[in-house]
This record gives C-alpha cells, structure tokens and sequence, in this order.
C-alpha cells in the first residue's frame, strides 16, 4: 500500500512541476510572426513544419496518424488552438508509441509523420515551434501543456472536434 502513496505523490509532483515550467518560454523555441486566411488552395510555407499562415478552412481532428496530414489542414488546426507534433517517418517504434500516448491524453494535439524535419520531432504552436532531438525530450510535454489551447490561436472553436481525419493524399 505505501508504495503507491508514493508513486502517487511523485506523480503529483512530476504534474506540478510541468504545471510551473508551462508557464514560461519553452528552452529552445522559435517565435514566427505569423497572418493567415482560409484559402482553398495548396500553400507554400516559409517553415519546415509549418506554425501558421493560409490554411484550408477545415481543420485536422485532433488525434494520432500514421501517415501524413495535408499541411493546409493541419494549420487550420494551429489557428484554432491546437499543437501539431510531427516526427520523421523513420523515428524508433518505441518513440513513436510515446508520441500516440501523447496524443490520447485529451489535449487538443494532431501527431503525425512529416519527412524532411530539421531534427526527429518538432512541435508547433501557431506562431512558435520548438524542434527536438527525440520524443522524450521533456520540453515536448511542456510545449503542449504551455501552448494547447493558448492565447496565440487566432480563430476561436474546438480543434479536435468537426474537421477531417483524413490523411495526406
């Protein structure tokens, strides 16, 4: 029985602890000066994933995907409060599983892969973004938290409810 007092007492001070780091700057983001419209056409992006712009006028439902995700899509997505985390194709299963129980813990967050990133896992916010050597980097769970649902959304409504779940293609 003591056991678990404890092991539910230093996950109450792990979630405290994220609580108080999601309050600041995440160590290692990029902030973009971002404007964007609903256009019903593909877009060119200045980054690599991108953190904003035009984008489509459906969004991509929050969730975990396997395949890639129309960019347009998921920005629109950005725009309404959610976080994209993407990874490269190539990424270990064994981060790739982190990243899908990431996504299930009700946060309004698409996860899905995105050849040519500048490192294994990026996640963005509309307008700032923070690249990552691997999934457990501790500052990816603090990037959601901070930025899920954030004042930077332009557009108000629900990410993960409505929208597509269709992939790329």
């Amino acid at each position: 029985m003591v056991p678990a007092v404890v092991l539910l007492a230093g996950e109450q001070r792990r979630e405290a602890a994220l609580e108080r780091a999601a309050r600041e700057p995440v160590a290692g983001e990029t902030r973009v000066d971002v404007d964007g419209r609903e256009v019903r056409t593909p877009v060119v992006y200045a980054q690599v994933p991108p953190v904003g712009g035009d984008h489509d006028p459906v969004w991509q439902r929050c969730g975990f995907y396997t395949a890639p995700v129309r960019a347009e899509n998921a920005v629109a997505s950005l725009a309404r409060g959610a976080v994209w985390v993407t990874y490269e194709p190539d990424l270990p299963s064994d981060q790739v599983e982190l990243l899908r129980r990431l996504s299930g813990d009700g946060w309004s967050l698409v996860v899905s892969p995105f050849a040519g990133l500048p490192t294994p896992v990026v996640a963005s916010a509309w307008g700032v973004q923070v690249t990552l050597p691997d999934a457990r980097d501790e500052r990816l769970e603090v990037f959601v938290r901070r930025y899920q649902d954030g004042a930077q959304a332009v557009r108000s409504g629900d990410a993960c409810q409505g929208g597509t779940d269709a992939p790329l293609g």
